[in-house]
């Protein structure tokens, strides 16, 4: 039989162990916060219709606009030796790529939609 660990003679062991556990927890929280602003376009307060157009186009691209401004804090955190987690400054990074080109795919097939209603003869 394998004996219980036992952490109380090593103080390193406890050292390494609390940053772990402090890792998986700031790790979680960034998780947390990119899957909060989805769940609130998801179900709109009200129950109602989600509002026009022109409102879901602003919403959204103002979330493009946090994710970056958020994106670009971290980094500049990193860089002043703030933010010592590369893998949260890279992931925000990684996101804020993502959240670009997906409203450049957006706004390419709303040009497209916009050129073949131009083209329609009345």
């Amino acid at each position: 039989m394998t004996s219980p660990i036992n952490f109380a003679g090593n103080a390193g062991g406890i050292q390494q162990i609390m940053q772990m556990r402090q890792q998986l927890i700031d790790k979680s929280q960034v998780l947390q916060q990119l899957h909060q602003p989805e769940a609130a376009q998801a179900a709109p307060a009200n129950g109602g219709p989600a509002g026009n157009f022109a409102d879901a186009l602003k919403s959204a691209l103002d979330g493009v606009s946090k994710t970056q401004n958020n994106a670009e804090d971290l980094s500049a955190a990193y860089e002043r030796g703030e933010v010592t987690d590369v893998a949260k400054v890279m992931l925000a990074r990684q996101e804020a790529g993502v959240a670009f080109e997906a409203t450049l795919q957006v706004r390419n097939r709303l040009l497209s939609a916009y050129q073949d209603i131009m083209r329609m003869g009345v």
